[in-house]
C-alpha cells in the first residue's frame, strides 16, 4: 500500500470519527467542537502507532461517501417496514408465520458483509442471526419479509456502493 493510500485512509478515519463525535455529542460551541477534533486527531495517532488500523479493507478516499446513497434507500426501507410489521401486530388477520433463511452474500470485503447483516438487523420484521464468509442466516417476521431479501435489492445496492469508483 502507498503512502498516498495510507495519507487518504487515516484522513477518512479522522473525518468518520469526527462526523460521528458531532452527531453523538450534541454540543456545538466552538471549545467542544475543537476538544471533540483534538480527541479525534489523538485517537487515529495513537491507533496508528498500535497498529490496530488495519489496511485490507478498501477504505481509501473517503470510501463511507459510497454508502451515503445506499442509506437514504435503506432509511425507505425501513419506514416500509416498520408499517408492515405495524399492520401485522394490529390487524389479527394478517399472518405472522417466522420463518429462517439463508441469503447468499455477493461483498468481497468484510465491511461490506458487515454492512448488510447490520442492514438486515436494521430493517424490522427481520435480524441476522450468524453471518459467515459467504452467507448470512436471517428469521424473518413472516414469509412476505424473507421474499423481500430474497430478491437480492439490499445484497446488489450495497455491492453496488462496496465496487463504485472512488470520489
Amino acid at each position: 500500500m502507498s503512502k498516498y493510500d495510507i495519507f487518504f485512509h487515516k484522513i477518512s478515519l479522522i473525518i468518520s470519527l469526527a462526523l460521528l463525535w458531532i452527531m453523538l455529542s450534541g454540543h456545538y460551541t466552538p471549545l467542544l467542537l475543537l476538544l471533540g477534533l483534538l480527541s479525534v486527531i489523538i485517537v487515529t495517532i495513537i491507533s496508528s502507532r498500535m497498529g490496530l488500523i488495519t489496511f485490507d479493507q478498501p477504505i481509501l478516499q473517503l470510501y463511507f461517501i459510497r454508502f451515503i446513497p445506499y442509506g437514504i434507500w435503506l432509511i425507505g426501507q425501513i419506514m416500509k417496514s416498520n408499517i408492515d410489521v405495524c399492520k401485522r401486530i394490529l390487524n389479527p388477520n394478517l399472518p405472522i408465520n417466522p420463518c429462517l433463511i439463508t441469503l447468499h452474500l455477493s461483498q468481497a470485503s468484510t465491511f461490506a458483509k458487515v454492512v448488510y447483516a447490520n442492514s438486515i438487523t436494521l430493517t424490522p420484521g427481520t435480524i441476522s442471526i450468524d453471518l459467515e464468509d459467504s452467507s448470512v442466516e436471517v428469521h424473518s417476521l413472516s414469509a412476505t419479509g424473507a421474499e423481500g431479501l430474497k430478491t437480492g435489492n439490499m445484497d446488489k445496492k450495497i455491492t453496488h456502493a462496496e465496487a463504485a469508483p472512488y470520489v
